[in-house]
């Protein structure tokens, strides 16, 4: 589900904590709900951002590194990647866990606030107020707790806009950018990409289209959107496939649409995405 020395395998390896649901939601975003007491957990360098509400409980948890302050139902804790910290838990408490692999997390802040992915900050947060993004986690607590994906997106991309609104975290990294694309090349391979979906696009297609050369367009195109330009191309296939899947055409039809080979290549990339089959997620859609 995630990679070693995440918060998520610290958890389920190093604690006494119970796993009460989880959810994969493929690409590096997955969620769970979890009860501890009585325990003390550390974290180390973390790999993937991890963000943390109370749902229940929480005024017997501490934070023993940050001054030994203590939870309550609805806090907001942030861990970056990267970060450590040590925790003491006396009474009884449940939470649930956003999890997001540091690439995604870059290539949704690029998308939804058109900004280069290298200027996204994410600070550490402890126990926070913060109303609309606690509710956009609770909301998705809802989701993992009814395995219902659908409403766990919708969750995930809200509680992604409102953690970069808010302006105790949604400041940008003041530097100045080398290399990367301009905004304007950016906007350009972007909107040639959403145009030829359903056709095959190469490498050349886009270095040709914005004049560099197939290494240096893939090098700059990692760097400003988070991501290769072959996995963003795929997200962004699988996010038309699932506007499709609400409808009534063929799965065959809307691997053609979306630019797959066929059904069955639809179905891999599909469930490498996000977790589940175009099957699947069309029952979901239905129900």
């Amino acid at each position: 589900m995630l990679r070693s020395a995440t918060v998520f395998d610290a958890l389920s390896t190093s604690s006494r904590a119970e796993r009460v649901e989880t959810l994969d939601l493929g690409e590096g975003k997955a969620s769970a709900i979890w009860r501890n007491s009585h325990d003390h957990v550390r974290y180390e360098r973390a790999d993937g951002h991890t963000l943390s509400c109370y749902l229940r409980g929480g005024d017997g948890t501490r934070r023993i590194d940050a001054g030994c302050i203590a939870g309550w139902p609805g806090a907001l804790s942030i861990m970056p990647q990267g970060a450590s910290s040590e925790w003491d838990i006396t009474d009884r408490f449940e939470f649930v866990h956003l999890y997001v692999a540091d690439a995604e997390l870059r290539r949704l802040f690029s998308e939804i606030f058109d900004r280069d992915a290298r200027l996204m900050l994410l600070p550490e947060a402890t126990f926070d107020e913060a109303p609309h993004l606690s509710h956009a986690l609770a909301r998705l607590a809802n989701a993992t707790h009814s395995n219902d994906r659908l409403l766990a997106e919708e969750a995930i991309i809200a509680s992604v806009e409102q953690l970069f609104v808010d302006p105790r975290y949604g400041g940008e990294r003041r530097i100045i950018l080398r290399g990367g694309l301009a905004p304007i090349l950016r906007h350009r391979l972007i909107d040639y990409i959403e145009t030829n979906l359903e056709r095959t696009i190469t490498l050349r297609q886009l270095a040709t289209l914005v004049g560099l050369s197939e290494f240096h367009l893939q090098r700059m195109f990692s760097l400003s959107c988070g991501v290769s330009p072959y996995a963003f191309i795929l997200n962004r296939r699988v996010e038309r496939a699932r506007r499709l899947l609400a409808g009534a055409e063929p799965i065959a039809q809307i691997a053609a649409d979306c630019g797959f080979s066929n059904q069955s290549h639809l179905s891999r990339s599909f469930k490498t995405v996000t977790g589940t089959t175009p099957l699947a997620y069309r029952r979901a859609v239905r129900g």
